[in-house]
């Protein structure tokens, strides 16, 4: 009987063989270094939407707070509110910047539209360096000249939370947002950290579509939740990013109940169950995450980043 000897993996195998063999070696190693691209490609993108001025607009909503105080002659609280809160903001898409407190001012006896305005005339009376000043349905939107955007909107504090606009009829509604918070803080957990950081990635891919083809940024918050809530995946960017446009492709079809209260659900705007608007919006999120995976199987950097709205010039 011989003596086996060691060799490794090329030893007693045909030319066929080893060739095989060394391109599957190849094929791993471009796949490792493609994956390590990619994760610093998504690592810089994410830098970029964390580089908003969180003390700039501090000093900016000082600023509004202080002309609304003497417009109203009342003392005004200011939370920072929705996907500022839940440190998902990226720049263009996002929610509520503050809650505006309003307790003890004129305005609590008048209805939504005649907050917004007299908020909006006082804004625009004051701030200097505000390019415009307008009114929504449930916010004001300050513009500034540098670009930045800020959303107010009006509150007052009740004994079973907080009274803001209603998304649904024209008076004030009651939400409590710490159900919803909540929920996000859990489901983050769940995937190590990672799902914040995804949902700001997953923004900023919606923030390349033609705007009617885009979800909320409280939308898109909603079904990050829904679709990892029970994620068994890897844990990481490259992987969670394509997983939750495949999930919410089908997550889509049927409406989200709002936890916060804010309206009876969150996407109401696409319609009930198997609209065509959903349907359409459904197809729209597949065809993402199958170009996603596409770019990855091809070790494609072009291709992501046309997906992720990067500059490569």
């Amino acid at each position: 009987m011989g003596g086996g000897g060691g060799g490794g993996p090329f030893i007693n195998r045909s030319a066929e063989q080893f060739a095989k063999l060394v391109k599957k070696t190849e094929d791993e190693t471009a796949v490792k270094a493609f994956e390590a691209d990619l994760g610093g490609m998504l690592n810089e993108l994410l830098a970029e939407a964390n580089g908003r001025d969180v003390e700039l607009v501090k000093a900016r909503l000082d600023e509004i707070k202080e002309c609304l105080s003497s417009d109203l002659e009342v003392t005004i609280d200011s939370l920072f509110g929705g996907s500022v809160a839940r440190h998902t903001y990226v720049d263009g898409l996002s929610d509520i910047d503050s809650l505006l407190v309003l307790n003890g001012s004129p305005l609590e006896a008048v209805s939504p539209a005649s907050a917004l305005a007299r908020i909006e005339t006082a804004v625009r009376q004051e701030v200097d360096d505000a390019v415009s000043v307008s009114k929504g349905k449930l916010a004001v939107t300050v513009t500034y000249s540098d670009g930045m955007e800020i959303q107010l909107l009006p509150a007052f504090r009740t004994e079973s939370g907080l009274k803001v606009p209603s998304f649904r009829h024209g008076g004030w509604s009651s939400i409590a947002p710490e159900g919803f918070q909540k929920a996000l803080s859990a489901t983050n957990a769940h995937c190590g950290g990672k799902l914040v950081p995804m949902i700001k990635l997953a923004k900023a891919v919606m923030g390349t579509l033609p705007e009617g083809q885009r979800l909320t940024g409280y939308h898109v918050e909603s079904l990050a939740i829904a679709a990892f809530k029970n994620y068994g995946g890897p844990k990481n960017l490259a992987s969670m990013l394509p997983a939750f446009f495949d999930k919410a492709k089908d997550l889509i079809h049927s409406p989200i109940k709002d936890s916060s209260g804010q309206s009876v659900h969150v996407d109401g705007y696409l319609g009930g169950a198997g609209s065509p608007e959903r349907l359409a919006t459904g197809h729209v999120l597949g065809r993402i995450a199958k170009r996603m995976r596409n770019a990855s199987a091809h070790c494609s950097h072009q291709q992501w980043q046309a997906l992720l709205g990067i500059d490569n010039d």
